[in-house]
C-alpha cells in the first residue's frame, strides 16, 4: 500500500499540462469564428443565386475548417 503522505507527494508532484499550445486553443477560437462568418454570408433569403451565396461562403467555411484541421495538428512547441 502507498502511505498517505507519499500519495499526497505525487499529487502535487504532477504538473496539470494542457494538450494543445496556447497558439492551437487561438487557431482553433479563428476557425469557428472563419466558419460562423462562412454561414452568415450563406445565411439569407434574397437571391440566393448570387456569388455570395453561392460560391464565396462555402469557399470560406471550408477555409475554417482546413484551419481547424491545422489548428489540432499543429506541434506545440514544449
Amino acid at each position: 500500500m502507498i502511505s498517505p503522505e507519499k500519495k499526497k507527494t505525487a499529487q502535487t508532484d504532477q504538473k496539470s499540462t494542457f494538450v494543445f499550445g496556447k497558439l492551437n486553443y487561438q487557431l482553433m477560437l479563428l476557425s469557428i469564428a472563419i466558419v460562423i462568418i462562412g454561414f452568415i454570408l450563406m445565411a439569407g433569403k434574397t437571391d440566393i443565386y448570387s456569388f455570395t451565396k453561392i460560391t464565396l461562403a462555402p469557399i470560406v467555411v471550408v477555409a475554417g475548417f482546413a484551419l481547424g484541421v491545422v489548428a489540432i495538428l499543429k506541434n506545440p512547441k514544449k
